[in-house]
């Protein structure tokens, strides 16, 4: 039997090639099914063979030889006409047939990425059903994890999904800088000018920067891209699928929970109902600052609850106001004095002297007891009786993490701090990290903690962002953080600065170049830790002095610059630099070895505070 080259190919081709090529070429009854055949290809018909005329052996042998070359050589010649002149018709037959076939064979699992690549545009989905990289929340720590992951992997796809309806942004200027710029539209534009008279936006990164997110799975060399105005509220960790508010699934390999905190309100101000609710800013976002900026000009008088560095920096902000358009700001707080629970009691009187010459009524020892509307104002009952009237509250209370993913994770959250406890990668599961103020880590030198600072969010997601490629880091990094209260005094801290804490401090005479302002013209950018986020002193020498150790200062001393230490078991814990800046590796060092000092005096010398 004769076996056309072309039946041979689609009998390789698979199963599903045959099987469409049967019509063309039906195989004979009796014969095996697998073997395929075309219709010009048959064996030669019974017709065409003689017996010849009996005994004459040699005739016969004469007869077959002509009728069998004659047959076929007709033959080939057949198969040759018909296979030119059908080519076209069988190449784009079995093309087509092929095509269908894998067509129906593959799964939309099977269809990635890759093989999405030449997809039109207008078939592509609005949200890709798989990433690799998933980042759930789209703040510093987010941001800077898909920066990590980038830097790692050019190629990676990363995706972040934002609460917020914006780009992510950071947000210490929010509450700083923004409130000091002279452009009349800066709530549109969002830039500012840093205390070093350079300007920046307050975003990361343009738009130009990402990638759309129907494009994230299709773009040639990955990118980054950003889901606005949607949440992630279920997550299902062992098939690695999260679920949005909007009912949309979507796979990963690799997710990063970066949720950040949400403002806490006050019981008072929660049971006040709707009328309180509607004159209270819980600052947190752009809308808030665009929304205090807006109010602050239609009222007459704000009121900020909270001593701590978010109300204080706003305090100062709103007091530059109080002196140029009549605005009244108070700030109330349960305290003694600004930023209470962190410094001092003789630094914190004396920052609460500085913002008072700042325009703010600050009202220590304040807790609030009701709050109600009374005709057109707002009147607060103080627990020991007195009222404050106002127009409009600001709550800068503190942070609750926003941990609501761990339960349907299946996630530990930490009883003591709070946030998602993690390991010393900053895992939380095999291929699920945590970063910025959700994340709950091991400090070898300080314990447990969860901090929350701008500082912190860019180390530990850019850390998260190295482990989710594979570097496997632990987390050592002392973290710092700063507080400006306008452009000529400010701090940087870093470790345990709790005023609970036994501490020691030793200041000098401030010179000009001692405020957030000259700091940020050395440096070259506003976000100062930007500079210095992971540097360390090499080495820290300490010469042997037999002095006594330092007296507290008194009060109403001037503490132009100085440094602060933090003590626990002798050991020290935590350093605030008072108007000293870019000295931060020194303090990381000192807090690193954990050793007992004699005199700390001679540590301060460091810092080189006596410095003109």
């Amino acid at each position: 039997m004769f076996r056309c080259r072309v039946a041979a190919a689609a009998a390789a081709a698979g199963g599903g090639l045959a099987r469409a090529l049967r019509p063309l070429s039906p195989a004979p009854r009796g014969r095996a099914a697998a073997v395929l055949q075309c219709h010009h290809l048959r064996c030669p018909s019974r017709s065409l063979t003689s017996s010849g005329v009996p005994g004459k052996a040699g005739s016969n042998l004469l007869l077959y030889l002509i009728v069998g070359g004659t047959v076929t050589g007709t033959g080939a010649y057949y198969v040759y006409r018909t296979l030119k002149e059908n080519k076209e018709r069988f190449t784009s037959r079995v093309t087509t047939i092929t095509t269908r076939s894998q067509e129906k064979e593959l799964s939309p699992s099977d269809t990635d990425a890759a093989s999405q690549g030449t997809a039109a545009p207008g078939a592509r989905p609005e949200v890709p059903s798989h990433v690799p990289f998933l980042l759930i929340g789209g703040g510093t720590a987010a941001f800077a994890a898909a920066r990590s992951i980038r830097a790692r992997d050019p190629g990676a796809r990363v995706l972040i999904v934002s609460e917020d309806p914006a780009l992510p942004y950071m947000r210490p200027p929010l509450s700083k800088e923004l409130w000091f710029s002279d452009d009349p539209n800066v709530t549109e534009t969002l830039r500012f000018k840093q205390w070093n008279g350079k300007e920046r936006s307050i975003y990361f990164q343009p738009p130009s920067f990402y990638v759309p997110v129907r494009d994230l799975p299709f773009v040639e060399n990955g990118g980054v891209a950003v889901l606005c105005g949607k949440k992630v509220v279920h997550m299902d960790v062992r098939g690695n699928i999260v679920k949005l508010n909007d009912g949309t699934q979507i796979s990963y390999d690799k997710c990063l929970i970066a949720t950040g905190g949400s403002p806490r309100n006050l019981p008072a101000i929660e049971r006040a109902g709707k009328d309180v609710q509607q004159r209270l800013t819980l600052f947190r976002k752009i809308e808030d600052f665009k929304s205090l900026e807006k109010i602050s000009r239609e009222v007459k008088s704000i009121t900020i609850i909270g001593g701590g560095f978010l109300g204080s920096e706003l305090a100062c902000a709103l007091g530059r106001r109080a002196r140029t358009r009549g605005l009244e700001v108070i700030q109330l707080f349960p305290e003694n004095g600004n930023m209470g629970k962190v410094l001092p009691e003789y630094l914190s009187n004396w920052t609460t002297e500085k913002v008072r010459r700042e325009g703010v009524n600050v009202m220590p020892n304040a807790v609030v007891k009701s709050v109600s509307v009374c005709g057109n104002r707002l009147m607060i009952k103080l627990k020991d009786g007195r009222k404050v009237e106002t127009d409009h509250i600001v709550a800068a209370v503190g942070l609750e993490p926003n941990v609501e993913l761990a339960k349907s994770a299946g996630l530990e959250v930490d009883s003591d701090f709070g946030g998602f406890r993690v390991n010393a990668e900053l895992q939380a599961r095999s291929n699920i990290w945590v970063a910025g103020d959700a994340a709950c880590f091991y400090d070898i030198k300080l314990g447990r903690r969860r901090v929350e600072h701008h500082d912190h969010a860019v180390v530990s997601g850019r850390l998260a962002g190295e482990n989710m490629t594979g570097a496997a880091k632990p987390y050592w990094h002392q973290s710092m953080f700063w507080s400006d209260l306008g452009p000529n005094v400010g701090y940087e801290a870093i470790g345990l600065v709790d005023s609970s804490l036994p501490t020691v401090g030793v200041f000098a005479k401030a010179t000009a170049k001692d405020t957030p302002k000259s700091a940020t013209e050395q440096s070259g950018t506003g976000i100062r830790s930007e500079s210095e986020t992971e540097a360390e002193a090499s080495e820290v020498h300490i010469s042997p002095s037999f002095s006594p150790m330092p007296q507290v200062p008194k009060q109403g001393e001037d503490y132009g610059k100085g440094v602060i230490f933090y003590l626990r078991d002798k050991v020290v814990v935590g350093i605030v630099l008072w108007n000293i800046f870019n000295r931060m590796p020194i303090a990381r060092k000192i807090i690193k070895d954990g050793e007992e000092h004699d005199d700390l005096n001679e540590v301060a010398k460091l810092f080189n505070i006596h410095e003109e």
